[in-house]
């Protein structure tokens, strides 16, 4: 198992927290949690018949404009495909799992667009694409805006509840 893999199966129900450019897989009763999705995309996979689920904290959407990568999962290119074959590893079915996304705000309001790139926007597309490559359905999302969030999955229900300050929780 790789580092970045925590695969927990356990009895208490734990909250599990997922950094920035990092991704985790848990069993249920946990809950994964990841904070500050501001112009970071959270991906969440989950299979509603192995009541299993992993949560991706993507950075940056692409990974071939860097010559030396140490952490692949930052990368929406990378690892989005990770996770999925993390979950596959595990005995999660591709025709089963369901994506939410959350993120992708402008954080910079007024800021010059050329300047920032729009990171938000392009994090977004990228993990879309990869999901669409990799002919995962979309159940969900909450992306855009200029708030950031906080995403948590349920892997007891697969519910994602998506927290931000002054919009308060809403529920995927």
């Amino acid at each position: 198992m790789s580092k970045e893999l925590s695969a927990v199966k356990a009895q208490e129900p734990e909250q599990i927290h997922v950094g920035i450019g990092e991704y985790k897989i848990a069993f249920a009763p946990h809950v994964l949690v990841t904070l500050g999705l501001g112009s970071c995309v959270g991906v969440t996979l989950y299979d509603p018949v192995m009541k299993c689920g992993g949560l991706l904290h993507v950075m940056l959407p692409d990974s071939t404009a860097y010559s030396r990568i140490n952490k692949p999962a930052r990368y929406a290119d990378l690892g989005v495909p990770m996770l999925l074959d993390e979950l596959k590893k595990l005995g999660a079915r591709r025709e089963r799992l369901e994506a939410k996304l959350a993120g992708g705000a402008q954080m910079f309001s007024g800021a010059d667009r050329q300047f920032i790139l729009n990171i938000g926007q392009r994090n977004v597309e990228m993990v879309r694409l990869m999901l669409a490559r990799l002919k995962l359905r979309v159940k969900g999302e909450e992306v855009g805006g200029n708030v950031g969030r906080t995403m948590y999955l349920d892997t007891a229900t697969g519910l994602v509840t998506i927290r931000s300050l002054g919009q308060g929780t809403r529920t995927l």
